[in-house]
C-alpha cells in the first residue's frame, strides 16, 4: 500500500529542513522516537536504528537526499516489515508518502500526522 499525507503550518522549508538535517533533532518533533543511532547528518548511505516507544527498535537506511529540493527518502525495517518513507518540505507544508504493508501503513498514519503537525509548527532554528 502507498499513502501520502500532507500537513500545513507556519514553518518555513528551511526550518523544517533544519529539523530533518541531523538525526539528533528528530525526537524533538517526532514524539514516537526516543532515540536515533547514530546521531549524524542526514546523508545518502546513513544507516542505523531508531528506538521508539516501549523500546521498539527498527533499522533504517537513508537512500536519497536532495536538500535543495527539500526531499529525502529512507527505508525502515523491523523484523519482516519494511517501509519506504518519502519526505518533502516547502514553505508552510510538509508531506510524507509511506509505502509498505497496508496494516502497518494504516496504523502508522496517525503517528506520522502528529509528528508532521509538530514539524510544521516549529519556530526558526535557534
Amino acid at each position: 500500500m502507498r499513502h501520502t499525507i500532507r500537513v500545513t503550518g507556519p514553518a518555513t522549508a528551511e526550518t523544517q529542513w533544519h529539523a530533518y538535517a541531523h538525526t539528533a533533532r528528530w525526537p524533538a518533533w517526532a514524539p514516537h522516537l526516543r532515540r536515533v543511532d547514530p546521531e549524524a547528518a542526514l546523508a545518502v548511505g546513513l544507516s542505523g536504528r531508531v528506538v521508539g516507544l516501549a523500546g521498539v527498535t527498527a533499522r533504517f537506511a537513508v537512500t536519497a537526499v536532495d536538500a535543495e529540493a527539500g526531499t529525502w527518502r529512507w527505508t525502515v525495517t523491523a523484523g519482516p516489515v519494511r517501509l519506504e518513507l518519502d519526505h518533502a518540505v516547502g514553505d508552510g507544508w510538509t508531506s510524507l508518502t509511506i509505502t509498505g504493508p497496508a496494516p502497518v501503513v494504516l496504523g502508522y498514519l496517525p503517528v506520522a500526522r502528529l509528528a508532521l503537525t509538530r514539524l510544521v509548527r516549529l519556530g526558526p532554528p535557534g
